[in-house]
């Protein structure tokens, strides 16, 4: 496969206002240039953590991955990534989901190699097992709650709101201006007022077979 005319994207990332990009831009800059690559862009985080996944220039930077902006990722370090290991692994994912090559600099990882493309697989399967693993917990956790009797769910809307909801929807007022007043949703309210016209119809047509 030909690196040519594939374009690369950098992220760089340092933990305060102290730190500089400078020497993790120029060294991804001249990897790039060797490599073949166009730079479709940089992204940087300067003075975030990388403990989570919430930084502006990495948010954008994932949003472009799933439109196909570019084709491979620059990072000097994985922890520039992310320090966190479950992030890491989710993040890695999402890109090989998204067919975005990934390269770490200082690592000497890149998934466009054989040996890359089977930690990508490893990856991608670690990824699939926590995935599997939190849904059985979720499960279990929702049956065990169901049988301490607890319910799940929203609670439901006492029978006097919705009373108050019919009268001032027959003075007029709108779904929506009842909804402000009341503090509940406006979805609710309507689907209440339909449910009660189809009772209404479905006995007035029950009588009259009468």
């Amino acid at each position: 496969m030909s690196n040519k005319k594939r374009n690369a994207a950098i992220y760089a990332r340092v933990s305060t206002d102290r730190q500089k990009v400078d020497m993790q831009i120029h060294e991804l800059r001249q990897f790039a240039a060797r490599s073949g690559w166009n730079i479709y862009k940089e992204y940087i985080d300067q003075s975030y953590s990388g403990g989570n996944t919430k930084r502006p220039a990495f948010t954008a930077m994932m949003e472009a991955a799933k439109k196909r902006k570019f084709d491979v990722l620059l990072v000097w370090k994985l922890d520039r990534l992310s320090r966190s290991l479950k992030d890491l692994i989710i993040t890695l994912d999402d890109l090989g989901a998204c067919g975005i090559d990934f390269v770490s600099y200082d690592n000497n990882l890149d998934t466009s190699t054989p040996t890359g493309k089977l930690v990508f697989q490893i990856v991608g399967a670690v990824a699939e097992f926590e995935k599997d693993i939190i849904r059985e917990r979720v499960v279990a956790g929702l049956a065990a709650a169901r049988s301490k009797g607890k319910r799940l769910g929203r609670p439901p809307i006492p029978q006097n709101v919705h009373d108050r909801a019919a009268k001032m929807r027959a003075e007029g007022l709108s779904f929506r201006n009842i909804g402000k007043v009341l503090g509940i949703d406006e979805g609710t309210i309507r689907k209440k007022a339909h449910k009660k016209m189809q009772a209404a119809k479905t006995g007035g047509r029950a009588a009259a077979s009468n």
